[in-house]
């Protein structure tokens, strides 16, 4: 397949950049400043960094605003990080190839396949699935019975998919995850022993949603487990059953949301966070890794330690936390000191 090129000055309009140097000059790789070669486009984020740009051999630079001119032409963005992302996707992007469904692979009668598909060996599609156009799904992938696959989705290898449960569009959901298994809900007797409570509900996932490799997200007891668009969910993320993940949150791996807790847009939850159940994270708050959040956060909220405070506070605090054997050792030795001065005045 024949490489896509870009003229510097069509990368620009991309990302709504401004180009100092030659406009005409083709791009078809995107690749790290050390390596760069000729047709490579690099990006550089600090403006203070300009030097390394004496010995770079690609064709073009990704730069802050502060840069206007260089040894190489450039193009000047707000954020090179975001731009250099934008450019490197338009890159990489290629044509959907449907390459039917194979014919090691099992799909029930009931369901319709489009023509703009793509199922690999040993997948296996339950009954009445709705599945969308240009949809990729991959070895191993299993999508249980009435469930709803948009288009542009991509089940990775060994990815499965409850039975009912719903896909939006331009989903990725990468290897290993499970989409709507039973949530932990049980009831306890007298004796100590535990009946499981029925789990029949479903999980949405909305679209342009990314889920890593090995996560878990439960079927509602009830109702829905909702993840809602835009949000990006690392790997070994567990999500329990009735939460409701807002748009465009970020999830690092390790982290644990227990049972009908709500976030709001764009929060942002640190690897191995900890969030208890039946609580609300309002719009924009963020949790430090490795933090228990056990009470309801406001909008905007920044916290860290477990049990999680403002983060102001946990910043202190975990100073402050380093210096307590010294702490001790002065304590000691103030005590030591005032049980003698107490003797000598008794004396």
């Amino acid at each position: 397949m024949e490489k896509k090129q870009f003229s510097l000055e069509k990368l620009a309009k991309v990302v709504e950049g401004e180009i100092a140097g030659d406009g005409q000059v083709q791009i078809a790789n995107f690749a790290p400043l050390e390596t760069a070669t000729t047709g490579d486009i690099s990006f550089l984020v600090k403006a203070g960094e300009v030097d390394k740009l004496t010995d770079f051999k690609g064709s073009a630079v990704i730069v802050p605003m502060e840069i206007e001119t260089a040894s190489v032409p450039v193009i000047r963005v707000l954020n090179p990080y975001l731009a250099s992302a934008q450019i490197h996707n338009l890159l990489l992007e290629e044509d959907f190839v449907a390459k039917g469904v194979h014919e090691r692979a099992w799909i029930a009668d009931s369901t319709i396949v489009p023509e703009q598909i793509t199922v690999a060996p040993m997948a296996c599609i339950g009954e009445r699935v709705t599945i969308g156009e240009r949809v990729r799904i991959e070895s191993g992938v299993v999508v249980g019975d009435d469930a709803d696959i948009g288009d542009d989705t991509v089940l990775k290898a060994n990815v499965t998919i409850g039975e009912r449960c719903k896909i939006g569009c331009r989903v990725i959901i990468h290897s290993g995850t499970v989409i709507g298994s039973d949530g932990y809900g049980y009831a306890t007797d007298n004796r100590g022993f535990h009946t499981k409570r029925p789990q029949v509900g479903i999980v949405q996932i909305d679209d342009d949603v990314e889920i890593g490799a090995n996560t878990c997200i439960d079927r509602a007891a009830y109702g829905v487990t909702h993840i809602k668009s835009g949000s990006k969910i690392d790997n070994l993320v567990q999500i329990a059953h009735n939460v409701e993940l807002g748009e465009n949150c970020l999830i690092v791996s390790q982290v644990g949301i227990s049972g009908s807790t709500t976030l709001g847009r764009n929060v942002v939850l640190g690897g191995q966070v900890g969030v208890t159940g039946h609580i609300t994270l309002e719009d924009g708050v963020m949790v430090a890794a490795q933090s228990g959040v056990h009470n309801k956060q406001k909008a905007g909220a920044t916290v860290g330690g477990s049990p999680a405070i403002p983060m102001k506070t946990y910043v202190r605090a975990a100073i402050q936390y380093g210096k307590l054997p010294d702490m001790r050792r002065d304590l000691r030795k103030l005590k030591k000191e005032l049980a003698q001065l107490q003797e000598k005045q008794e004396s």
